[in-house]
């Protein structure tokens, strides 16, 4: 008898490469005890050596922090964030005192992004020096749009649609689900979420657009602390690629692969 499907223990399929993605943005990010170093400038910039090839801009910015105590949220310290970007590729580095981040809005292949963290996190090991990771997350952010999202019972499997895609999601104009997923240390956040025009559930990784959208949205992540090394977590980072992939493929159908410009 055949065993049904789990997107969470089952093998990673070949990947089928799709010539016009709906991905609008992936994101890693790893967490690790604050370091009062990367406020320096002699500090960031022994970094930017390393990477300024890849990122040729910096900007700093300034964000104010929060303290929570018994009464309330409170105003804390700003902290310093070091953006590397190359705006025309669509790729940015951040460094903060306690996490690096690397994100793409035009993402190209699995190998390419996992090189370009590997070398952000030797410079983060080199200059900085962390030696526990807190926290290291992976997400894939898909958006649907146009005659994808009017289309989208044949899109995408039923158990995601929910009443979107039915005779009364004709009448539903905005719907989010979100589900926790657990594998040992590992758990996988997964959003699903039918959009109204100029609407978002998270800014910073959904920009609202001005037609009705359908967002999978896919964020792999293991807390620590554990010691700091790039080997391991570009491991970690190459094992939750796998696993969101795997999921994603489990979530779309055979009609969505292509009609972005794959085959199955």
């Amino acid at each position: 008898m055949t065993q049904p499907f789990d997107p969470m223990t089952a093998p990673e399929p070949v990947e089928v490469a799709l010539a016009q993605a709906p991905l609008i943005r992936v994101v890693a990010q790893v967490r690790f005890p604050t370091s009062l170093a990367v406020e320096q400038h002699d500090t960031a910039a022994l970094f930017q050596k390393t990477i300024q090839d890849a990122y040729p801009v910096l900007r700093q910015d300034q964000t104010q922090g929060i303290a929570i105590d018994n009464a309330g949220a409170q105003p804390a310290a700003s902290q310093t964030i070091w953006r590397f970007s190359d705006v025309d590729a669509g790729w940015t580095l951040s460094l903060a005192p306690d996490f690096l981040a690397l994100e793409t809005t035009r993402y190209t292949t699995r190998a390419a992004f996992i090189a370009r963290l590997r070398t952000a996190l030797a410079a983060l090991e080199t200059h900085i020096g962390p030696k526990l990771v807190d926290r290291i997350g992976l997400r894939y952010v898909d958006r649907l749009e146009a005659r994808a999202v009017g289309d989208i019972a044949g899109m995408v499997r039923a158990e995601l649609r929910g009443v979107v895609g039915t005779p009364a999601g004709a009448h539903v104009s905005y719907a989010l689900t979100e589900a926790l997923f657990t594998a040992d240390r590992e758990q996988l956040r997964a959003r699903w979420a039918l959009l109204p025009p100029n609407t978002t559930y998270d800014p910073s990784a959904v920009n609202p657009v001005s037609e009705t959208s359908w967002v999978l949205d896919l964020d792999m992540f293991r807390a620590g602390p554990v010691a700091f090394s790039t080997d391991r977590l570009i491991a970690d980072a190459e094992r939750f690629a796998a696993r969101i992939y795997t999921f994603f493929r489990w979530a779309v159908t055979d009609e969505f692969l292509r009609h972005y410009g794959g085959n199955p």
